[in-house]
């Protein structure tokens, strides 16, 4: 029987935060033959194909109040780092006018990779979405990659807002 290291997440969601990277840092650092048990204040379906891409099981419960308990148990591959195909910027060629326009700097955390993604999934080779970001979308670009997109991204001059342009069936890339 698998025993679980426990993280929850809720305190960071509450507060604003990310856990993305807490949650990549446990699951690194899990003992062998370890599972993790996190507790989430939403179901975090685009984490369960993310370590899935990883070796893990994954069992998955409402416990009240919309909160969630999920358990990612580790199989034979768990814990190896899954393959990206080597980054290249796309920057090669002009790109055509973006197709969709997203906002989502005011959705909470996994919404926006979640949202981009889901948009990504109708459109044909060759057409741009353009989304805004309230932050640099690192974990996307994983996905991005995995699925065989191009993008390009930078933040606009306030600052605060991250532009990505992502091209369905380009060639896999990096903020240009």
């Amino acid at each position: 029987m698998t025993g679980f290291v426990e993280l929850d997440v809720r305190p960071i969601l509450r507060a604003g935060g990310e856990p993305f990277g807490k949650i990549m840092e446990t699951v690194k650092n899990l003992p062998q033959g370890q599972g993790l048990r996190l507790i989430a204040s939403f179901k975090p379906t685009p984490l369960l194909q993310v370590l899935g891409s990883q070796g893990f099981t994954h069992q998955a419960r409402e416990i009240g109040g919309g909160d969630w308990q999920v358990d990612f148990t580790p199989g034979s591959a768990a814990g190896k780092a899954p393959q990206a195909a080597p980054a290249r910027p796309a920057t090669e060629g002009n790109w055509p006018a973006p197709i969709q326009e997203l906002d989502n700097r005011l959705l909470d955390p996994p919404e926006p990779m979640v949202r981009v993604l889901a948009a990504t999934e109708s459109m044909a080779p060759g057409e741009v979405l353009a989304a805004l970001l309230c932050r640099e979308p690192v974990f996307l670009f994983k996905e991005l990659a995995k699925r065989g997109h191009a993008w390009r991204g930078a933040f606009e001059p306030d600052g605060k807002t991250y532009r990505l342009l992502v091209r369905i069936g380009g060639t896999p890339g990096e903020a240009a």
